[in-house]
């Protein structure tokens, strides 16, 4: 299957600082990929060359096989970025059906404004809208025309809890449909709950690519919590643990040996209340896989 999305040896340099540095990347059409990095790895310079707003420095970008800036490729797109500008004047319906008009067979006004959760806001100006307000009127411009592709940058930086969920539900409903969907988030428990596969950038190259659970299956198997206050980690000498953390009267840690660790601790009459022990999730995983791209 050819591939929607492609980063063909990619660097983009700004001055003297290198952003990316040789990214290869293929996304093929009906998935729903997260792109994960810390702060300045280089994963929203990826999705500008991706969508033609900046070009690369070496390599190149591909969309459906054509030029990002290709307007035969651009009418197959949506797209939402972390900062997005439009008229302050202009109301909320007719942005969207200005934006709508772009593309050969947008949704309806009433679909988006739905998908959105902007109906009571349509003859809002845009002014008038409060700054969660405006992070939906932004998605609802990535997808009035019910592009093939989606880009979302951070799209629930702002969002409040309740709509947070609706929004989460209206991705699903996109990648339900086919629509090939590329995400970047801050919120690495969105990553785990909607993508099928990951893709990790640091340091502006690729460091990690699979499924959440391949992705998770990178660190220690399983996150011990409990209360432990007054334990110092001398009473962890010895034992498989990793990412111990002896903080606000916790005990957290990993481990590939679970009851090894918590039989040893009864054994040296550690004192433990309110145990947790829980697969390691995306966050564990994010961190060690940065933590090791540092050294």
């Amino acid at each position: 299957m050819e591939p929607v999305v492609e980063l063909v040896g990619a660097h983009k340099s700004y001055g003297a600082n290198e952003a990316l540095r040789g990214v290869d990347l293929a996304i093929e059409p009906g998935r729903l990929v997260a792109i994960l990095g810390p702060n300045g790895a280089g994963k929203t310079t990826a999705i500008s060359l991706m969508v033609g707003l900046r070009k690369a420095t070496a390599g190149k970008a591909l969309l459906f096989g054509l030029d990002p800036a290709d307007r035969r490729a651009r009418s197959r797109v949506g797209v939402m970025l972390q900062e997005s500008g439009v008229p302050n004047t202009l109301k909320v319906k007719e942005l969207l059906g200005l934006f709508a008009s772009y593309y050969p067979r947008p949704l309806s006004l009433s679909r988006t404004l739905d998908l959105s959760d902007l109906a009571e806001k349509a003859d809002s100006s845009v002014g008038q809208l409060s700054g969660g307000q405006k992070q939906r009127l932004y998605f609802a411009l990535a997808v009035c025309g019910d592009p093939e592709v989606i880009f979302l940058d951070e799209p629930t930086v702002g969002m409040d809890v309740q709509y947070r969920r609706q929004f989460l539900d209206s991705i699903r409903q996109f990648a339900g449909a086919g629509k090939t969907i590329v995400l970047t988030t801050h919120y690495l428990d969105e990553a785990d709950e909607l993508a099928e596969r990951i893709v990790v950038i640091g340091h502006g190259h690729l460091i990690a690519d699979g499924t959440p659970r391949e992705i998770k299956s990178r660190v220690a198997g399983k996150k011990l919590s409990f209360a432990a206050g007054g334990v110092t980690a001398a009473a962890f000498d010895g034992l498989p643990v990793s990412n111990l953390d002896l903080s606000k009267g916790r005990a957290r840690m990993l481990s590939n040996a679970p009851e090894d660790v918590l039989r040893e601790l009864f054994r040296r009459k550690i004192p433990i209340a309110d145990l947790e022990v829980t697969g390691a999730d995306l966050e564990e995983a994010f961190i060690s896989i940065t933590k090791e791209d540092s050294r």
